[in-house]
């Protein structure tokens, strides 16, 4: 018997990955207790029970008196069996808890288990973790035993063991995944610069390469597409634009709004630039509601505005009657270049521009004030049928023109079908 107890604490630290010292003092624990029940004692009784480590033999004492298992009651029996099973339970969730506490932030698999008020529950081994609604990838769907990938979130502990909770909707979880599937970047060779990320529609990648004989974006596409569509396929077809990361701010975010082209990129401020693109360009560099404009801002780090050249000269003092080049060029000095800025000021402002009079001040603010009304009628007149029509053809281009590339990305050759490749790559 003592060795067939031995044998089992061998068994139970090999599957469950408890410590042996563990299992035996919750042994001791338990029996401890079982005698004092067993013997009537209170609480503060003493009585303690001590497991030979070599040879497997019980040795209980009460009170300073030495008992024998034979003395134990089947009631105390009962005790020793429930705070044992208690401590081993404790033990168990102690273990899975440092675990995976020391896994936050990896991917990991697991397959689904039951659905509990929305939230998934997945089952990791021998642990469950929570895949919570809210942390899912909108419109993505899962039947009991599909195999999910997660990023774990986040390990914490509550009165029914560790919580474990993943996240397919964090950054992280793209991370992870092209970290999966890029040798380059598990190695350091490639880093991945910035990620901005809009879950279930459209990701954009900043990359980077420490050799110059590696090509980062052709190592994140991968022979033919495949590591790009692998991701893809386990993202359940949202978008990844791989871009290349550059060092001069106006090159990375002319490539950070890709697949726009770019005409000129103007800094107006702090972590602020003005770009201008051509008329038909506009509708592809803002995006469907706005997206490519606003993760190419989040991914950059910098607030940009988007301006056709047609909507910058109108903008422009340049635009307004009796505004010459030499005025202009004032104006500039003193830091107006707008109508919207040059509407904002008082006359006071203005004639301290040098060269500008009273006189000159008061028809500058009315020219700009009635530029700006006019502008506000016209974006608030419902657009005519034709010009409806002449505005979809490049929005309806944009996200088909993304999703064609992301199907078939081609290989690519040099640096500019790199460039090609990386903006579409999903």
């Amino acid at each position: 018997m003592n060795n067939e107890l031995l044998s089992l604490l061998e068994a139970i630290e090999r599957d469950k990955g408890i410590d042996r010292e563990v299992l035996i003092q919750a042994i001791e624990s338990g029996v401890a207790t079982a005698a004092k029940k067993s013997e009537g004692l209170g609480e503060e009784a003493q009585a303690s029970a001590v497991l030979d480590r070599k040879s497997g033999q019980l040795t209980v004492t009460v009170d300073g008196r030495q008992i024998t298992s034979a003395n134990l009651t089947r009631i105390a029996a009962q005790v020793a069996k429930q705070v044992i099973l208690q401590k081993f339970r404790e033990a168990e969730r102690d273990v899975i808890f440092t675990e995976f506490q020391g896994r936050v932030g990896d991917i990991v698999t697991g397959a689904v288990h039951r659905f509990e008020r929305g939230d998934i529950i997945v089952e990791l081994g021998r642990a469950e973790a929570i895949l919570p609604k809210a942390e899912r990838i909108p419109h993505e769907e899962y039947h009991q035993s599909d195999r999910v990938q997660g990023y774990v979130l986040e390990v914490r502990k509550n009165a029914k063991g560790p919580a474990i909770v993943l996240s397919r909707s964090h950054e992280g979880f793209i991370r992870g995944l092209f970290m999966l599937e890029v040798p380059e970047i598990g190695e350091g060779i490639v880093e991945i610069k910035g990620l901005a990320r809009e879950a279930g529609d459209r990701t954009k990648i900043a990359v980077w390469s420490k050799e110059e004989k590696v090509d980062c974006v052709g190592a994140c596409v991968g022979m033919r597409g495949t590591r790009v569509k692998n991701i893809v396929r386990e993202l359940h077809g949202e978008k990844v634009d791989i871009i290349r990361w550059h060092e001069d701010i106006k090159e990375f975010i002319a490539a950070a709004l890709s697949p726009a082209k770019i005409a000129s990129i103007e800094p107006i401020g702090e972590k602020q630039a003005l770009v201008l693109v051509d008329d038909d360009q506009l509708s592809l560099a803002i995006g469907k509601k706005g997206q490519n404009v606003r993760l190419a801002s989040k991914l950059t780090g910098w607030q940009l505005e988007i301006k056709s050249r047609s909507q910058h000269a109108a903008s422009s003092v340049s635009s307004l009657e009796g505004v010459g080049a030499a005025l202009e060029e004032r104006l500039k000095e003193a830091g107006v270049t707008t109508v919207q800025q040059l509407a904002a000021m008082t006359v006071e402002q203005l004639t301290a521009v040098k060269g500008v009079g009273e006189k000159t001040a008061q028809k500058l603010l009315e020219s700009a004030q009635q530029a700006l009304a006019a502008a506000a009628a016209a974006a608030a007149a419902p657009a005519p049928p034709a010009a409806e029509a002449a505005e979809a053809p490049p929005s309806a281009a944009a996200e088909p023109a993304a999703e064609t590339q992301a199907e078939a990305p081609s290989e690519p050759q040099d640096d500019a079908a790199d460039e090609r490749t990386g903006e579409g790559a999903a």
